[in-house]
């Protein structure tokens, strides 16, 4: 997996890149990759503004790789409006998370003593 913690210093159109690079065997064009990079964008501004929080990096680069790797494989199926994109990509975010609750909701269910 690339390294999305340093992808996203340098941009999301880097982690977008990174992962149609290492997984993909469909050729996006320029402006297909501009598509799928707003895409990311917003869906990762949502869980931003959703206040998700993230104990380690490790945890914040599978959140964004959710996120992209549900994007591209929507992209070859054919989808390129942005929006249908985000909302996918959100719904496979929220849905990973359903399957494995992250560390930090256990510790939230702490019994009062």
């Amino acid at each position: 997996m690339p390294n999305l913690i340093w992808g996203a210093r340098l941009g999301s159109r880097f982690v977008m890149l990174a992962f149609i690079d290492e997984g993909s065997d469909t050729a996006f064009q320029p402006e297909e990759v501009r598509i799928l990079t707003a895409a990311f964008d917003k869906a990762w501004e949502a869980v931003q503004a959703s206040g998700a929080k993230f104990d380690t990096k490790r945890v914040l680069e599978a959140a964004r790789a959710v996120i992209a790797k549900h994007i591209i494989e929507a992209a070859k199926q054919g989808e390129r409006d942005q929006g249908r994109l985000r909302d996918g990509a959100l719904v496979a975010y929220t849905q990973a998370n359903l399957r494995t609750p992250l560390p930090h909701t256990a510790r939230q269910a702490k019994p009062a003593g």
